[in-house]
């Protein structure tokens, strides 16, 4: 297998000033920690999630669970392909067999990753050992390394921690979106004293504390670090970008000359602005908005 350092990931990723006058007018400055840019095909979390899960594999195949639209089986199978591992999707959608498949999940194919449909009741419970077990069986993945939906087991966690140490003493705030919550429960761990790190959960349904909470006793025993969530900032759920959205995402680039993607990074950066001009970060305060990944080709 190739070695990950064979990859040249660009680490640590760039820290940019975001000069902006909306942030500015109320005494905060904001940074952009371009976790985007570590490799051109496993973007921002993806690398540091994937990377020692990759490692942990040592070459066997690896399964992983994701929609249709997933980015992280789309980072997985890119991953396949570039180290030659073998890869299998286990994806959410018993019905999408046999179907067409959407750019997301021909991307996934073309890159190598063995795709396998499994109904949405079975795919609520991937987690039960029962059940995972006769889905392994059934998708012939019975010596595969397993990697959880999102990415984010204790392997996972341990490799964000670097994202937190990189911005030790350069910022206040670390914000980023949430998923599974994988990649805050690492960050946190690797801030400094009087840092802190503010999540802004994508999907709906209130559940990430305790995810957080249980993914930081499995990778390091107890809590670690100083870290909040907002979740008001959903727009209704996970691939939910109404127009509002679109439109302030649009603003962002033309402003910054970044390109924005729309069901994490977005959602992001519109709770900072709204946040900073509600008051809610004192003059003086930096924050880094971490971009944790950029929209996909194709």
């Amino acid at each position: 297998m190739t070695s990950l350092d064979a990859l040249h990931p660009r680490l640590p990723s760039p820290v940019e000033e975001a000069a902006d006058d909306r942030f500015a007018r109320h005494g905060v400055r904001l940074l952009l920690k371009r976790d985007d840019l570590i490799h051109p095909q496993l973007i921002g979390n993806k690398w540091r999630k994937l990377a020692p899960n990759l490692e942990a594999a040592a070459g066997r195949p690896i399964v992983t669970f994701g929609g249709a639209y997933s980015n992280h089986l789309r980072a997985t199978a890119a991953a396949g392909r570039l180290l030659g591992v073998p890869t299998i999707g286990v994806v959410r959608g018993e019905e999408l067999a046999g179907r067409p498949l959407n750019p997301s999940l021909a991307r996934c194919a073309a890159d190598g990753m063995r795709l396998h449909f499994v109904d949405r009741s079975t795919y609520r419970r991937k987690t039960e050992p029962d059940i995972l077990a006769a889905v392994l069986d059934t998708a012939d993945a019975r010596e595969a390394h397993v990697v959880p939906e999102g990415g984010s087991n204790p392997a996972a966690v341990r490799g964000c921690v670097a994202l937190g140490a990189e911005l030790r003493g350069r910022t206040d705030v670390v914000a980023l979106a949430c998923g599974t919550g994988g990649t805050l429960a690492g960050l946190a761990a690797g801030l400094g004293p009087g840092q802190r790190a503010l999540g802004v959960p994508v999907l709906k349904g209130g559940f990430l504390p305790g995810d957080i909470r249980t993914l930081q006793e499995r990778a390091f025993g107890g809590p670690r670090g100083t870290w909040l969530l907002d979740d008001r900032f959903h727009f209704g759920g996970y691939a939910r970008v109404p127009a509002a959205l679109d439109a302030f995402a649009d603003d962002f680039e033309d402003r910054h000359g970044l390109p924005v993607e729309r069901l994490y990074v977005a959602k992001m950066l519109y709770a900072l602005l709204t946040l900073t001009e509600e008051g809610a970060f004192p003059r003086g305060t930096t924050l880094a908005a971490v971009i944790t990944g950029r929209p996909f080709p194709g």
